[in-house]
């Protein structure tokens, strides 16, 4: 007689009797209803059915995705990704809120009582490095949410059930419904509406890669935890730490792959408030590409490259900039940044003191 991980009633029992197949159909029911609610949908001799069992069984073997998410100055925003990440269809092993003061956290806080939160240096790359050593879950997959990123209802189901399917994965970059980083942003409720259309059209799970990549995009990026081992964000890359995520995702192109599939989705807001300013942002935008060719984490044409476009759009648009972004403090920010660099300053840290 087998056991199961339900116990040690036999899944498939050993016995003609049908008396004995009700009962024992009635105590998998049971097992099942500790789980997780469901309904019996199927009930024969010596065959049977249980849709509870089967996704229960899913549910005990799949990867344990933990959430970090890193915030200052939007407590708002923070409110509203934690409202969604604790209602996913398979709850994340842990939620980790990584904030630079106690004014950051939601002010429901205490609504969620098994979600942790750590207070330590302000700056997205020391706050993510923050959240991932005080991690405490026993997790198979870290996923580095931003907090303007509202996922989907089964994004973590479907983020376990992607890094199962692709064990030589490293880390991964899902779907996005929508981004708001190049507009004035999506309001939280356009966001929802978008998700709820998402998750409204019942679709198979698709676990397939889409394309390779070079670099992760930092508002929804996951990676498989033991391939991370040893790799931290560079902390030199202060406050919004512009490009830490390449750098991150760069480092581990010799453990996995690194990949982007439409198996989980989301949207990603681009809320303005909170960021980094103009001036630090245009200084960051010379300096940091540079700093990391040189370290060797970003190829030195695409850092050229992405220099010369926000170079390029800054003063092109200058005389008329869009409402939400500084073009004046960016224009200013690319000049110190090049006289910077002309000298041999590859001083990212620098923008702390802009």
């Amino acid at each position: 007689m087998r056991l199961n991980r339900l116990g040690a009633l036999p899944l498939v029992p050993g016995n003609d009797d049908p008396n004995y197949w009700r009962s024992h159909a009635r105590g998998l029911f049971g097992y099942a209803r500790r789980i997780g609610a469901g309904r019996l949908v199927h009930v024969s001799a010596p065959t049977f059915i249980l849709s509870t069992a089967s996704e229960a069984l899913k549910a005990m073997g799949r990867l344990k995705v933990a959430v970090i998410i890193a915030s200052t100055g939007r407590p708002a925003n923070l409110a509203t990704a934690l409202r969604h990440f604790s209602s996913q269809s398979h709850p994340p092993a842990a939620i980790l809120l990584s904030v630079a003061s106690s004014e950051d956290l939601p002010p429901d806080l205490d609504d969620y009582p098994d979600v942790e939160h750590v207070i330590g240096p302000k700056g997205l790359p020391a706050q993510r490095n923050t959240g991932l050593r005080n991690l405490s879950a026993a997790a198979d997959v870290v996923a580095f949410f931003d907090d303007d990123y509202i996922p989907s209802r089964h994004c973590i189901e479907n983020v376990a059930d992607f890094f199962a399917a692709h064990p030589d994965v490293a880390g991964a970059n899902g779907r996005l419904l929508a981004d708001g980083i190049n507009t004035p942003g999506i309001s939280t409720e356009q966001a929802e509406v978008l998700v709820q259309r998402y998750d409204a059209d019942d679709r198979p799970s698709d676990t397939t890669i889409r394309r390779d990549m070079k670099g992760l995009y930092g508002c929804n990026m996951i990676y498989r935890r033991q391939m991370i081992d040893g790799i931290w964000f560079d902390e030199r890359l202060k406050l919004y730490g512009w490009q830490e995520d390449i750098d991150f995702a760069a480092q581990l192109l010799g453990r996995g792959r690194l990949v982007q599939t439409y198996a989980f989705a989301g949207v990603h807001q681009g809320v303005k408030g909170g960021r980094a300013s103009g001036v630090r942002l245009g200084y960051s935008q010379i300096i940091n590409p540079l700093y990391l060719a040189d370290k060797g984490t970003m190829r030195r044409a695409f850092a050229l490259r992405i220099i010369f476009g926000n170079f390029v759009a800054n003063h092109a648009r200058a005389l008329k900039p869009e409402p939400w972004v500084d073009r004046a403090g960016r224009v200013r920010g690319n000049w110190l940044g090049l006289f910077d660099a002309l000298r041999g300053r590859l001083t990212p840290e620098r923008i702390e003191a802009l």
